[in-house]
């Protein structure tokens, strides 16, 4: 005989009730089989509790069944009075059960073999099934991760110059790669697609964007930073703000931040300076909505996290644009409460 776990730990209770509605009682359900207590077999075969416990101890005896495959004890809580009191309750499972069921009522004992293999086929497809789905999950999640990973490989192959841009890189990714519990296998923690604010984006117009452009312009010796190459920019301002039925395409002040640096690196819409311009209308438009400082008083994000951020997005592909912009979500609300 074994003790097994609680019933609050893994069982579940399912009722049954026989064809003639003579019988109602509630089942226990774990490690793929039946489980009822010696009462609840008086009751389901209609017999004597000394009878009842004759017909088992024959099963053991001639060694029809084992009694610690068959049998087992849950920790049960019981009213005694007015107190809740804990007791190991013996249970016996279904082979026991249909054992004895043969003995005492074969008519009972195969019209609950029916319902008790019908119960436990759903239950093993519902669980099946049920693993299933978090398999895939987590596969989707492996994935992910993996595409971020692919992204940096290749910028520091191809598009990275110096060990210290390479650092910036790998740095900027520990902020969320060290939350994906992708080992685990059932509790993984995903990439992050809607920020954590709940209030309204400060509306900021093309226009007030663009002088934040034309003030950069003292800072760098060039005649083409910041001179448009076409109206793109305007699509990326409108699509930040775009709305669908009267609610936000991008709801939080997070996505539409992700939105704005993504859009203006990948788009191109300046001859010269497109990833300074994305970096420093990112950080206006966090400063303008009060989140570029945490709740530590500290920059959301620092200078080189910025610098390393704005350059993956150079460099990855427009198929990853999901992924980027998750990456820039979750390191945002990482940096928050």
């Amino acid at each position: 005989m074994k003790k097994m776990p609680s019933a609050a730990d893994k069982s579940e209770i399912v009722i049954y009730t026989a064809s003639d509605g003579t019988v109602q009682t509630e089942v226990r359900l774990q490690a793929e089989t039946l489980w009822l207590t010696q009462s609840q077999l008086e009751e389901l075969f209609a017999t004597e509790r000394t009878s009842l416990v004759k017909h088992i101890q024959n099963i053991l005896d001639t060694g029809e069944l084992e009694e610690a495959a068959t049998c087992a004890k849950f920790a049960q809580v019981r009213q005694e009075g007015k107190r809740q009191v804990r007791r190991d309750i013996l249970h016996y499972n279904l082979d026991m059960i249909l054992s004895v069921g043969y003995r005492v009522n074969s008519k009972r004992g195969t019209q609950f073999r029916i319902w008790a293999n019908r119960i436990l086929k759903e239950h093993l497809v519902q669980g099946y099934t049920i693993n299933q789905k978090r398999l895939q999950e987590q596969q989707k999640q492996i994935q992910k991760f993996k595409e971020s990973i692919r992204i940096v490989e290749r910028g520091l192959l191809d598009n990275i110059e110096t060990i210290d841009q390479a650092r910036s890189v790998i740095k900027v990714l520990s902020d969320f790669s060290q939350g994906l519990e992708i080992l685990d296998k059932y509790d993984h923690e995903s990439l992050e697609t809607s920020g954590k604010t709940r209030v309204s984006a400060v509306v900021i117009a093309k226009q007030e964007f663009l002088d934040v452009v034309q003030t950069m312009r003292r800072d760098f010796d060039s005649a083409v930073f910041g001179k448009h190459k076409d109206n793109s920019f305007d699509s990326s301002v409108c699509q930040m703000y775009q709305s669908f039925a009267g609610s936000d395409l991008y709801p939080t002040i997070e996505h539409k931040a992700a939105i704005l640096l993504y859009l203006v690196v990948k788009n191109h819409s300046f001859v010269d300076g497109n990833k300074r311009i994305a970096a420093a209308l990112f950080l206006y438009f966090l400063e303008k909505n009060n989140l570029l400082t945490g709740p530590d008083g500290q920059k959301i994000i620092s200078n080189d996290g910025l610098a390393a951020l704005t350059l993956l997005i150079a460099i990855s592909k427009p198929t990853e644009k999901d992924t980027m912009i998750q990456i820039v979500i979750t390191i945002l609300n990482r940096k928050q409460l």
